[in-house]
């Protein structure tokens, strides 16, 4: 799934995005190239989940399969428990994009956790369309009271968290279900980056073919993250104190310069591939040439086939297996998991 973003480029948005009335005749400085790809944990991976899909006629079902149809290398047809999401924010001012991974363990309990992470992406992407990156924008260079009214307001990304969790609670055909989840705003008129992360899915910021940024990962325990949750009725309410919320996300933000690349990720990815392979991969890309559109999908598609034949290696020393030796734990090989990213390249004009 590729989408860029600049003003030349409007009519290949997704096709959900509502069309606004431009505030400024001056074009941003920034554009954004951006990718999903994903890759789900081969069948038989993890309990056996039921599952009672979104009906392809609601709003969230058609949303879902629009995600799922662009052009990409077909290794899996959907994200298995994962989902994303990529969303031009209000009058072109910035791009949103997250991830989130469901929680496998509720399939023994006959829950689908590919819903939960579906819906809590869907709700970003409903909010983000209608929010601003930073404060919203008019056109400066018109007299005051020739400017038009702005509509909308400044969304932060862990505010949109919280308003796509709580929209996600009320969704009757979400019984239960947990995610983790990282949101990231792309400002196209200042080039600021601001990202809200909660779990062990992150984000990393790659400048002059180093890892500039990685984002730290939120766990109660060795391999339980932190996660937004909704509990069946039956359970009983539970306390603050059992469950992690929007505002236990971290938050970052930092000026974004030509050439960035910005990778969002479900663990799958950094349990199974190092950060020096990750750089490796989208050096050699870069160095193959390509418009900006292609190079996001080669890096897009290279990392996935790479993280699965890493997984599938229980040779190779993965991530994981030493995170669980420092823990105490043995593990072996690479980790069955789904994996599913969202990739970004930042272009300055001069």
């Amino acid at each position: 799934m590729i989408l860029s973003l600049s003003p030349s480029s409007v009519s290949r948005i997704l096709s959900s995005l509502c069309h606004t009335r431009t505030m400024s005749t001056v074009p941003p400085p920034y554009r954004f190239h951006v990718c999903a790809n994903w890759l789900s944990a081969p069948p038989g991976h993890g309990p056996k989940r039921r599952s009672v899909p979104f009906s392809p006629d609601s709003a969230l079902g058609i949303w879902r399969d629009s995600s799922l149809s662009w052009p990409r290398p077909g290794l899996s047809r959907t994200p298995g428990e994962d989902f994303f999401y990529i969303q031009e924010m209000r009058n072109q001012s910035g791009v949103s994009f997250g991830v989130a991974d469901g929680v496998g363990g509720w399939a023994t309990s006959g829950v689908d956790p590919s819903l939960f992470s579906q819906a809590l992406m869907y709700h970003c992407h409903r909010y983000a369309k209608v929010g601003w990156p930073g404060e919203p924008e008019v056109d400066t260079t018109k007299e005051y009271e020739d400017r038009e009214a702005v509509e909308g307001w400044e969304l932060h990304p862990r505010e949109c968290l919280k308003l796509a969790y709580q929209a996600t609670l009320r969704e009757r055909a979400v019984i239960a279900g947990s995610s983790t989840a990282c949101l990231i705003n792309l400002n196209a008129s200042s080039g600021l980056l601001r990202a809200a992360n909660l779990g062990d899915s992150g984000f990393m910021i790659i400048r002059s073919s180093s890892v500039f940024h990685r984002q730290k990962t939120q766990t109660h325990y060795f391999n339980c993250p932190r996660q937004l949750s909704k509990v069946p009725s039956v359970i009983g309410k539970l306390s603050n104190e059992d469950m992690d919320t929007p505002e236990d996300a971290d938050v970052y933000e930092t000026k974004l310069r030509d050439g960035d690349l910005i990778i969002a990720y479900t663990d799958g990815l950094t349990d199974n591939v190092f950060n020096h392979e990750i750089t490796s991969i989208c050096s050699l890309v870069f160095r193959s040439g390509g418009s900006e559109d292609a190079q996001v999908k080669l890096i897009s598609d290279r990392i996935i086939e790479y993280a699965r034949a890493c997984m599938y290696n229980q040779r190779r020393t993965s991530p994981f297996e030493k995170a669980a030796s420092l823990h105490g734990n043995f593990f072996s090989g690479g980790k069955l998991d789904d994996v599913t990213l969202v990739v970004a390249l930042v272009r300055e004009a001069i």
